[in-house]
């Protein structure tokens, strides 16, 4: 089929132009676009044993798309990373129909592998608070350390949320959030937060290697933006100082967030608005850990919850 109003990159090729579309009009993060291409370049790969191409999506069919599914499954791939690769080729296909350079969507029918029940892995209250009072050294890089940690628990952020504050997003007890999507929202801090942010903030400029610099967490070698690595193993470091048996992540310290404050009584749309979720029923995994402890509560406590309880009674 022609591609009257195809939208290629420059230098040629549906798949960079899409990939260009996802940045300019779907704001979607460096990372995330990353993902994409990642994911269409496996499939690419394997289209090449077939004799075919992303570059001519009109030759593409169901078949090469189970083909693919099924390489992915004798690999033993997970089936969330499935889920996920078929997720960015349902986004490429349907980029190419919108502007008509397939009349045939080869995923149409294609359905994700069905998940297993998984729940988001949290640290129980004490645990995130024994993390929150690590005992790191006073110095700007054990002061921003906590700082990091405290934003992440105290506010729910996404990893890629707290890397991306700038200094004019931090505002007395609330900050700036921009999101997926490049949606902003407006969080609270807590009282933690905002103590152990002014604390590093007072010796932030050790890390400065340029003056102008707008990032709010700092890379020591370089003065620069934090990367998810370096954030990743500032994180597992802090869980080891407070003796935490978890092999603990960023994104753990999220989940505890939302799980915590749904076990105090928080509503679910607020978390729902505080974590930047677009569906309800994405934060709605997090009631399945508070019903887990209420249940335990209501098994220990409840004069009919006991085994002997005579049903004639």
């Amino acid at each position: 089929m022609s591609s009257t109003g195809a939208k290629r990159d420059q230098s040629g090729g549906y798949v960079k132009g899409f990939l260009a579309h996802l940045s300019v009009e779907k704001g979607y993060s460096e990372a995330t676009i990353r993902s994409y291409g990642t994911d269409l370049g496996q499939f690419g790969e394997f289209l090449k044993r077939v004799k075919r191409s992303l570059e001519s999506p009109g030759r593409i069919n169901r078949d090469h798309v189970r083909g693919f599914l099924a390489e992915l499954h004798r690999r033993e791939l997970s089936k969330t990373s499935m889920g996920r690769k078929l997720s960015s080729l349902r986004a490429y296909f349907k980029y190419l129909r919108r502007h008509k350079v397939i009349a045939k969507d080869p995923m149409a029918g294609i359905r994700n592998p069905k998940q297993d029940k998984r729940h988001p892995q949290v640290l129980n209250v004490e645990q995130a608070v024994s993390m929150m009072e690590a005992a790191v050294e006073p110095d700007p890089e054990g002061l921003r350390d906590i700082a990091l940690a405290e934003v992440l628990y105290g506010s729910g952020l996404r990893i890629s949320e707290a890397l991306g504050l700038d200094l004019n997003d931090v505002d007395s007890d609330v900050i700036r959030v921009v999101g997926k999507g490049s949606k902003e929202r407006i969080v609270p801090l807590s009282d933690a937060a905002v103590e152990r942010i002014r604390r590093y903030m007072e010796q932030r400029h050790a890390f400065l290697k340029d003056y102008s610099e707008q990032a709010l967490f700092l890379s020591v070698r370089e003065g620069r933006r934090l990367n998810r690595r370096q954030a990743n193993r500032i994180v597992a470091r802090l869980a080891r100082l407070a003796g935490l048996p978890k092999d603990v992540h960023p994104h753990m310290l999220r989940h505890s967030f939302a799980t915590h404050m749904l076990e105090a009584g928080a509503d679910l749309r607020s978390v729902q608005e505080l974590l930047g979720h677009e569906r309800l029923t994405t934060t709605q995994r997090y009631t399945h850990l508070d019903m887990q402890r209420l249940m335990q509560v209501y098994d220990r406590a409840h004069p009919r919850a006991g085994d002997d309880a005579d049903p004639d009674e």
